[in-house]
């Protein structure tokens, strides 16, 4: 049975932790995953696309693509964008909704016809806080502690 492959962009501000959500969801990153990069090690930030993966279900090979967060590296975020079947905004909960990731916001609804909405670092809200910080939503909602 072949599978199907699912590229998903993952994309927002820089230190929203996408890096560390596609090194903790993935069982396959490829050379360049995980700023595996001497410079992007030395900088402590995501200098170019990162490529990772794990099969969902026995039915999909769902690829990550980590994407930068600095706004001078926007235009490798635009060319990472033409190969995305689905993008992931990540939002780190404690900052809100920062610059880049409006500009994802706007690259997403130009390229991309699915986007998901991922409110990370909810980890880090005392427990007894977080309904208050984080509010009713009006969709289905779930919390992931990896």
């Amino acid at each position: 049975m072949s599978l199907v492959n699912v590229n998903v962009g993952v994309l927002g501000h820089v230190d929203s932790g996408k890096t560390t959500l596609c090194k903790t969801m993935s069982t396959v990153g490829s050379t360049a995953a995980f700023d595996s990069n001497p410079q992007s090690k030395e900088r402590g930030i995501t200098l170019d696309l990162g490529f990772s993966s794990f099969v969902l279900a026995d039915k999909w090979n769902i690829t990550l693509v980590d994407c930068p967060g600095h706004a001078s590296l926007i235009r490798t975020v635009i060319g990472g964008a033409q190969i995305m079947d689905l993008m992931l905004l990540i939002l780190d909960i404690n900052k809100g909704f920062q610059i880049q990731a409006a500009e994802c916001l706007i690259l997403a609804q130009i390229t991309c016809s699915h986007l998901v909405v991922v409110l990370n670092k909810v980890d880090v809200i005392p427990e007894e806080q977080r309904k208050a910080k984080v509010g009713e939503p009006d969709c289905v909602c779930a919390y992931i502690f990896l």
